[in-house]
């Protein structure tokens, strides 16, 4: 039986005292890409930042790695350094002088486990590496506000590659990229997923992408309707229920993965 990575259970989140996400479970495996998909006002933000701790739960059991969120929303360091988080949109102020190097820095930690390098060499030999296997090298100079919105995702990548992890969650990460940045992000994405190991959790509306993509799909309308493979969960008839009768999904233009 393949190891899981995230577990939860019955989790429900209140907003002005009504469930915006009620009774919700799945697991994670390891190495598995997992989609949650829904329509707006689903609940799928909610279910992410629940998980991350970054939103209080009013019930349910959180375990990344077996080890339990604590109702504050805290893993123990050992187990929160095992994940990357990719928001919708990250915003810098396009005032503050920091560097595509500088910013990738930030996700060095050392103390964390499986950690093979130490000290200053090692930091700048880690930074190196994230960039370059995120085609980032040549941007290490440049501003953050100086890039591309496409530019931006792939540094946010290597700022996620810098060290090793074991789950990386992704909310609508490739919102606003335009379609050869958002197919190159992706490719990206699943290079790194099959080199690093990583279980990924995705927040995404791009329903091709899902069937090409992803092991896994969780459809949420503030329950659980459905879940399993994107065969079955994407089924036209589940996708009637999930988003209603006269739902037309979008269709976005990609060159196929291998």
């Amino acid at each position: 039986m393949a190891e899981l990575v995230l577990q939860v259970r019955g989790l429900r989140v209140l907003r002005d005292g009504v469930p915006v996400v009620d009774d919700v479970s799945f697991a994670l495996p390891a190495e598995s890409d997992t989609a949650l998909v829904g329509p707006n006002g689903a609940g799928k933000s909610t279910v992410v930042a629940a998980v991350l701790g970054l939103l209080p739960r009013q019930a349910g059991d959180v375990r990344l790695l077996g080890q339990p969120l604590s109702p504050q929303g805290r893993w123990p360091r050992s187990v929160r350094t095992q994940v990357a988080y990719l928001p919708q949109s990250l915003a810098v102020e396009g005032r503050f002088p920091l560097t595509v190097r500088d910013f990738v820095g930030f996700g060095f930690d050392p103390a964390g486990p499986r950690w093979p390098w130490s000290g200053a060499a090692g930091r700048r030999q880690a930074i190196e590496r994230a960039l370059e296997r995120t085609q980032c090298s040549a941007l290490s100079a440049r501003l953050i506000s100086e890039l591309s919105g496409g530019q931006w995702k792939r540094v946010q990548l290597a700022f996620c590659v810098v060290r090793p992890r074991r789950l990386l969650v992704l909310d609508e990460a490739q919102a606003g990229l335009d379609a050869p940045s958002s197919e190159r992000f992706q490719q990206l994405l699943l290079d790194l997923r099959r080199q690093e190991g990583w279980t990924v959790l995705q927040v995404s509306h791009d329903l091709e992408m899902v069937r090409r993509s992803c092991d896994q799909v969780l459809c949420l309308n503030r329950q659980l309707r459905c879940s399993g493979s994107p065969d079955h969960a994407l089924s036209a008839q589940r996708l009637a229920e999930l988003y209603g009768p006269g739902y037309v999904p979008y269709q976005h233009h990609h060159a196929p993965l291998p």
